[in-house]
């Protein structure tokens, strides 16, 4: 493992991969992204913007981009694994033999796999055949336009190994992206995780017109779920106080630039899945499906996560959002901290 990363391969060309990228091209790396669409790759390569991700945005000289995932791995020091939670099992089994084995592995994903119930280090770490703490989790509050645009913003680079953090750190790290390490890759994965299924509650709320006195109980009550999953799974409790909990939770569950309020905030409004998909280009928020993987990853631990279990009964057994919430304020009365 090299200590200084200097050739950056970023498989994934969506709106916080392409925002990634750009941050290790102002930072000084030599970055190659992979594109699905050849047409997405011409446009970062020839014109270095991503108009069908983020459009207005332009890219440092030293980003460019391929189709070709072979191309793209070639040499590469390091690979950031930008495609959504669902789906990195199966991309990356089709890259698995591309990697440069010294690489250090960054995932960007935020979920829970369906199913396996993993978290997207296991995965990685299963697919690949290595140890899931060698792969370095980026998370916080990560909302991309932002990033892009320059805007201050911290983030958090969790693995076991403090030594690939502190590598993936001196690569990114620029003057307005400051990244911190974190040894507590279990609670980082989770917060980036549940957080995604909190932020449709606080939409859902919106679209039903509802106030802050409503968001602050959403985010605060969601964040005590997380911190008791957290810590059924031996998660650092610090962890859901800093830019992986409170900070990615509270930035995901206000702004209308995340994808998962604005999703919940169309199924409040009374629109079907369906409707709320169209709406969004095709694309589903990564909530929709962790709120199902997450709510199972729960059951088989005993752990009460209420507003998660909402949010699947929402999105997957058509329950009314307004019939959610009632029983939401319905629940027996209990201690704050029980």
């Amino acid at each position: 493992m090299r200590a200084d990363v200097q050739r950056v391969t970023v498989l994934g060309a969506g709106s916080w991969g392409t925002a990634f990228a750009k941050v290790l091209g102002d930072a000084g790396r030599d970055v190659t992204m992979w594109a699905r669409r050849e047409a997405v790759a011409e446009d970062i390569r020839d014109r270095h913007t991503n108009s069908a991700y983020l459009p207005g945005v332009t890219l440092p000289e030293n980003v460019t981009a391929t189709s070709d995932p072979a191309e793209a791995t070639k040499n590469a020091e390091a690979v950031v694994l930008a495609v959504p939670s669902q789906s990195l099992r199966a991309n990356l089994t089709s890259w698995r033999d591309l990697l440069p084995p010294e690489a250090i592995l960054v995932s960007l994903a935020k979920g829970v796999e369906l199913g396996t119930l993993k978290r997207m280090s296991e995965v990685i770490g299963e697919i690949v055949g290595i140890d899931g703490g060698e792969v370095v989790v980026v998370t916080g509050p990560n909302l991309a336009k932002e990033i892009a645009a320059g805007q201050p913003s911290a983030s958090v680079l969790a693995c076991a190994d403090h030594e690939r953090a502190v590598a993936v750190q001196r690569a990114c790290a620029n003057s307005y992206f400051r990244p911190y390490t974190n040894t507590d890759v279990v609670g980082c994965e989770l917060g980036g995780a549940c957080k995604n299924v909190i932020a449709l509650s606080t939409g859902m709320a919106a679209g039903l017109g509802l106030g802050t006195n409503t968001m602050a109980t959403l985010i605060t009550r969601g964040l005590a779920e997380m911190a008791r999953l957290g810590a059924k799974l031996g998660a650092d409790p610090l962890t859901f106080a800093g830019l992986a909990g409170v900070g990615d939770l509270v930035a995901t569950c206000s702004s209308p630039l995340s994808r998962n309020r604005t999703f919940g905030e169309r199924l409040g409004r009374g629109e079907t899945l369906e409707q709320a998909q169209a709406a969004a280009g095709g694309q589903v928020a990564e909530g929709v499906m962790s709120c199902s993987s997450i709510r199972a990853l729960a059951q088989s631990l005993g752990v009460d996560m209420p507003i998660t279990d909402a949010m699947h009964r929402v999105c997957h057994e058509g329950v009314d959002p307004r019939q959610a919430g009632a029983e939401l304020l319905g629940r027996s009365r209990k201690h704050e901290w029980s």
